[in-house]
């Protein structure tokens, strides 16, 4: 029962480069984080859809909607109820038209795109392009005629260029939706809930047969569980499995999942219902919190937790107290061979942690400033403390509070030192970004602080450009460009790296780089006073060694127009000088210096600058190729001052 046709590679254990370009790594909080800990993310990098693909078990209509989805311009809506895997269904529909190789991959976009606010940078979809809108969280029909409007140009400009786009339409709002779109509306049913189980636990490769699914209990779980609470059960057989603590057989496994999916919230309740004091209150939630971590930072974290929510010390001595072995074990909680506490459940700690932020909302922002302290104990671990901010930011986002989740990573981040991320702040900022509901607000709150930049700490600065770099230029590149663009505009090493950061990310993507060469020669248009550091930034992204291969001549063209219309002028010789480089190195690249000289305008002072840069260029080193490469410059110019000011480039249709 565990075989499977292909191999599938995962938790890489160090940092992978699997493509041209530098690699960027920030130890700790890479990508596989959030998989490694059981964290449901929005992403969806190729990575992301190829393990959702081994797992995914197509819903009824599924077939509708892929047939009516691979005409060029298509848009589908799919609509049904909640639960039954909308989101994962209109993913693996778009995931579709990247099956036959990579080449298709790396030529088209697939982007999710923003519900509401307004966008940072003009929606221009491309032929094959591939886009999702997932409207499933709308609950207010004034928003959802909001998005309608939306939806109606985009659909509009999807179809104009032949991209693709799946729609995930809100429940519960069948009344409100638009009597036009019906025709493209596809109804999807539930898959078979033993299916999904099924699946899951063999691409896990699970030991079990046919025969252990086939309980009532299990039945009825499958038969109205939302599919996400049937990965869960999947993922608990697995770490069940894993932890070596609860048999060695499938029904073992099985059992303490079913009872972590369905009996867990009351379990919990009745212990804390039996658990009067404060102290054991405070270690129950410490031990849920700081899971696996060791008694005695278990310990630690425990006292700081009394101290935070004030309470009074006992006046005894502490060897007169109950010790602290006899506490854990009134507790459930075990201390294994190593050190290390854990409950004696599956899933307990999690139930716990639910209980207390749903219970106990007063206590919530006392929770906050502990664990701002308490994650940066002595002694704990890498593991450790991205466990701790796992924990704490899926509780601060269940209950609504993302806002807490940020200011714990700003004051993490803000308190670094030296030039590494905090890793804790990246896996704060990360879990944020990649999650259903406030993704959005994450994305929002770091377009706040980055139009502000000059107000940001260095540490808060690599952060947010870790961020932008691992997450957002996955599921938002244009949006990872804009805050690039303004961390890079700053002074100081921190800027350094973001200018760094988004000149790979754009050197890679021809739609981005284009992107960025508009943002920067309107800002310097729009900012005179303030053009240098924009001006500064496009002059090294018009350089030779960033332009994609092959060139994008009008792009370059209409940057180095700015560039040649405005000083400093010592920002031209090193563009310059690489594309001459790049010509005596590959004649076939000389299409350059006519582009270069056609976007001086004919200005006769531009020009002559470009003459004696030439000049200096050709002397530096004396080469036949040089000399070569600067005599045909020298015509170019000579052409240009002979001719109407106002020619352009002679840009062939074949050289675009």
């Amino acid at each position: 029962m565990t075989e499977q046709d292909h191999v599938t590679v995962n938790e890489p254990r160090g940092p992978v480069n699997n493509g041209e370009g530098h690699q960027y790594v920030f130890y700790g909080v890479g990508a596989d984080w959030m998989i490694r800990k059981r964290v449901e993310s929005l992403r969806i990098t190729r990575e992301d859809r190829v393990r959702l693909a081994d797992r995914f078990v197509p819903p009824v209509g599924y077939r509708v909607a892929a047939d009516r989805l691979a005409k060029p311009g298509s848009v589908v809506l799919l609509e049904g109820p909640p639960g039954s895997g909308r989101r994962a269904a209109a993913i693996m529909l778009l995931h579709g038209f990247g099956e036959d190789g990579d080449a298709d991959e790396e030529s088209v976009r697939f982007e999710e795109l923003p519900v509401m606010g307004k966008d940072e940078s003009p929606f221009v979809p491309g032929m094959g392009d591939r886009f999702l809108l997932d409207l499933s969280g709308i609950a207010d029909e004034e928003v959802y005629d909001e998005a309608q409007r939306r939806l109606a140009a985009r659909r509009s400009q999807v179809q104009e260029a032949g991209a693709h786009m799946v729609v995930v339409l809100p429940s519960g709002m069948e009344h409100a939706h638009p009597p036009d779109l019906e025709s493209h509306t596809v109804r999807l049913g539930r898959p078979r809930g033993v299916a999904v189980v099924t699946r899951y636990l063999r691409m896990d490769r699970i030991p079990f047969r046919t025969a252990d699914l086939g309980s009532a209990d299990l039945q009825h779980l499958c038969d109205r569980s939302p599919m996400r609470e049937l990965a869960r059960l999947a993922r608990l057989v697995r770490a069940a499995h894993d932890s070596g603590r609860f048999g060695a057989d499938f029904a073992g496994w099985l059992d303490q999942s079913m009872h972590a999916v369905t009996d867990r919230a009351d379990e919990v309740g009745r212990q804390v219902a039996s658990v009067r004091t404060a102290p054991e209150r405070a270690l129950l939630l410490a031990t849920a919190m700081f899971e696996e971590a060791r008694a005695d930072i278990v310990y630690q974290a425990w006292h700081g937790l009394m101290k935070t929510v004030k309470h009074e010390e006992e006046a005894t001595t502490e060897l007169a107290r109950t010790d602290f072995g006899e506490r854990l074990a009134g507790l459930g909680i075990e201390r294994d061979p190593d050190g290390r506490l854990h409950f004696g459940r599956l899933a307990y700690a999690e139930a716990v942690r639910t209980y207390f932020w749903t219970n106990f909302p007063g206590v919530r922002d006392d929770l906050r400033e502990w664990i701002g302290r308490a994650a940066g104990l002595r002694g704990l671990t890498t593991d450790d403390r991205v466990n701790v901010v796992i924990r704490f930011g899926e509780r601060a986002l269940a209950v609504g509070r993302p806002d807490h989740l940020f200011d714990l990573l700003e004051c993490w981040a803000d308190s670094t030192t030296g030039t590494p991320c905090d890793l804790r702040a990246v896996a704060a900022l990360e879990l944020g970004l990649g999650h259903e509901r406030f993704g959005g607000w994450f994305r929002k709150r770091i377009y706040e602080r980055v139009v502000r930049s000059g107000s940001l700490s260095d540490g808060l600065a690599r952060v947010l450009t870790a961020a932008c770099v691992r997450s957002l230029s996955s599921t938002h590149p244009d949006q990872a460009v804009v805050r690039l663009h303004y961390l890079a505009a700053g002074k100081g090493e921190a800027a350094r790296e973001a200018r760094e950061a988004l000149l790979d990310l754009v050197g890679r993507d021809r739609r981005l780089y284009r992107l960025l060469i508009d943002r920067l020669r309107d800002r310097a248009r729009r900012e005179p006073r303030g053009a240098e550091p924009h001006l500064r930034l496009l002059s090294v992204l018009l350089r030779s060694d960033r332009a994609p291969d092959p060139p994008a001549w009008p792009d370059l063209f209409l940057g180095w127009e700015v560039v040649f219309s405005q000083p400093p002028t010592e920002l031209w010789n090193p563009m310059v000088s690489s594309w001459l480089n790049t010509v005596a190195g590959d004649s076939t690249q000389k299409m350059a210096l006519d582009v270069m000289v056609g976007a001086t305008r004919g200005r006769a002072i531009a020009l002559h600058r470009l003459y004696t840069i030439a000049c200096g260029w050709a002397e530096s080193a004396r080469h036949p190729a040089r000399a070569a490469v600067a005599t045909l410059f020298w015509q170019y110019i000579d052409h240009v001052q002979y001719a109407r000011a106002d020619a352009g480039p002679r840009i062939t249709e074949e050289a675009r």
